[in-house]
């Protein structure tokens, strides 16, 4: 299985915004921090905040932040909001199935029976799990300053 570069995206914001918990944090810090494009950053911050992962204000003195506490955001919610029906596999797939094997095929079952295990694995992850204790994240989720160049 492979992980979008949407989802890859939305933990690491989601995991800076938990270790700036007390603070808004910028688009311009985490695409910084995190090396991720302001771009493909702006479109994942605009997903999280509509499915209420984050918070966000606009205008000079505006940012993000969680939109509810780490402890109650599950990695496997976030994995599924944001991956959304994407299929694993062709066979997956109500239209543009090509496979003549599809009503056949014992795979299916085992990868649905996988996907499934999986999501089950990230269900029991919280984010505030992922940074408890995790001083190296810690370390390396801290805004890079000015004068370190």
């Amino acid at each position: 299985m492979r992980i979008t570069k949407r989802t890859n995206i939305a933990v690491r914001l989601l995991m800076y915004c938990a270790a700036h918990e007390d603070r808004l944090v910028t688009k311009s810090e985490i695409a910084e921090c995190c090396n991720i494009s302001e771009n493909h950053l702006a479109q994942v911050i605009n997903q999280l905040s509509q499915l209420g992962y984050l918070t966000t204000l606009r205008g000079r003195n505006g940012g993000m932040n969680l939109g509810k506490p780490a402890v109650e955001i599950r990695i496997g919610d976030v994995f599924r909001d944001v991956e959304g029906s994407l299929p694993m596999v062709e066979c997956f797939a109500d239209a543009d199935n090509t496979c003549p094997l599809t009503d056949a095929c014992r795979l299916k079952v085992a990868l649905a029976d996988a996907a499934q295990a999986f999501y089950t694995a990230l269900d029991a992850i919280t984010l505030e799990a992922l940074l408890c204790g995790n001083h190296d994240l810690m370390r390396i989720l801290q805004p890079v300053s000015c004068g370190a160049r």
